[in-house]
Parts: C-alpha cells; structure tokens; sequence
C-alpha cells in the first residue's frame, strides 16, 4: 500500500541522521546562561537603587526579550523586609561665603588704601563702605552718606599685578579711538565714557590715571551726578580736578605728583588737554 511504502522511505532516510554528540550538553549551557544574564541584570538593576544610579532608557537584557524603562533616579534604603523604600533627596547645605574686607571707618574717606583724595565736587560726602581687595580697592562718595545710595564719584586703586588688567582695558579703549589722552602735570591720564548705551543711559565717564609704574586709577562719575553737573565740559574739568588730587601714602610702588590745593585750583591747568567737543 502506498502508506506503507511512504513509512518505509522515511525510515531510510532518517536512519542516516545523528545527533551532534553535544547537542544536549550545548542546549543545557544555553539554558544556563540564559538564566545567569537574567539574574545578573536583576543584580545590576537592584543595585542602581541602592546607591541612586540612573538606569539609561532603553536598556535590554542580552536575550533581547525584557527592557527595562528609564531614567528611574532612585535614593532607596532597605526596610525590614529586605525591600528597596525611595527616600527624598536632601542636597547638601551651600558654604558660607566669606565677608567682603573693608578700611573700616574712614571718616570723611578722603584716605583709603594707600592714596588721598585732595579734592572733591562741593556738597559730596562719604558713603561709608569700601572694599579692600589688596592690590584693588574702591569707595565713594554721595550727597548724603548713605552706604545704600547712588554714588556720584566713585575712585578703583589698582597695584601691583591688577594694573595689568586695567592697563589692557584702557589699551582696548586707545585700540577703538574712544577716548582722548589727557597729561596732567607729570602723569598722564585717558578720558573716556564707558558703558555707552546700556540701561538707555549715556555712560559713565571715566578718567583713568597713571600714578606710577605700579598703581592707576580709576575714577569715575556717575550717570545721575553727571545731569546734575550739565555740561561735558563741567564732566571733565570736575575728572581732571579729582585725578589732579589724587596721590599716594605710603608703600608708593611708582612716582606721584604733589597734590595741589584742596579747593582744585588752577594748578596743572595749562598741562591739560582741550576738553572733547
């Protein structure tokens, strides 16, 4: 019958076929490894939220067949049961900055640091604050004293290594055209407006001052002072006064000029520059 005959060819042709000698060994070492990978991923994954590791998204088992959603962020610790418990993120506390050095009383603050301010516009009065960062320092003075007004002069220092950062400034300034080269008496000066523009004002002038080798100023006049002057050239004749004033202390690192009369006077008037139109 054909059945028959059809079992029979069949019986033939699969006598000839054998079984590779480690086909069993090699289907158990699948199934081993297949089971390792799963536990050691669980390992991996139990451990990411132990100590708060960011599991990436997307990240799948070697089988190819689980994937495990992320990021999942997670600050856990172990309850009775052995279980993970998310605990709420407590960043640490920010450092206490450090207070900002001052001259402390400065009386009228005409001396601070290691110059003297001979002359000042009329009415000005110290603002009582200062800041003293060795080779920089600063104050001011307003119409009132109060350390948290507007000032209406305002005089830097610089020394040593931080007149080089100055010095480039001011070069910046030479490079651009802006600006005008003012000598007084044995120093020499740049007068220029800074800040052109910004918060809709018309800038800050500024007079920066070479007091010898290692030392410059800068001083400067405020936007609201400089309505209440009016004109350019009152602006600049009340820098070149203050500048003129100007003189070192003591611990000098350069040549200074004599200061001239407290009241600003005429002295070093035919040295000055023409002032800008």
């Amino acid at each position: 019958m054909l059945e028959d005959d059809l079992r029979q060819i069949m019986a033939d042709e699969t006598a000839r076929l054998r079984a590779a000698p480690d086909l069993v060994d090699r289907v158990i070492r699948s199934s081993r490894r297949r089971r390792t990978v799963r536990t050691r991923y669980a390992a991996v994954v139990a451990a990411a939220a132990v100590v708060g590791i960011t599991v990436p998204a997307g990240l799948t088992l070697a089988s190819g067949h689980t994937a495990v959603p992320g990021p999942a962020a997670v600050m856990a610790s172990s309850d009775t049961t052995g279980s993970a418990v998310p605990q709420p993120f407590e960043p640490p506390p920010l450092p206490t900055p450090s207070p900002t050095r001052d001259f402390g009383d400065l009386g009228d603050g005409k001396a601070f640091g290691r110059v003297k301010v001979g002359y000042l516009p009329a009415g000005l009065q110290w603002s009582h604050w200062s800041i003293d960062s060795g080779d920089a320092y600063t104050t001011a003075w307003n119409y009132d004293g109060d350390k948290h007004g507007f000032y209406c002069v305002q005089i830097f220092v610089y020394e040593g290594q931080a007149v080089q950062e100055l010095d480039e400034r001011v070069r910046s300034y030479r490079d651009g055209s802006e600006g005008e080269e003012v000598t007084l008496g044995d120093r020499t000066g740049y007068l220029v407006t800074q800040n052109v523009g910004e918060d809709g004002g018309k800038g800050t002038p500024t007079f920066f001052l070479t007091m010898g080798s290692d030392r410059m100023a800068e001083i400067m006049l405020s936007p609201v002072f400089v309505k209440d002057l009016g004109t350019r050239e009152a602006v600049e004749r009340e820098l070149k006064k203050i500048a003129q004033g100007l003189t070192a202390t003591g611990g000098d690192p350069g040549k200074t000029s004599e200061a001239p009369a407290a009241d600003g006077g005429d002295a070093g008037t035919d040295a000055e520059a023409p002032a800008g139109g």
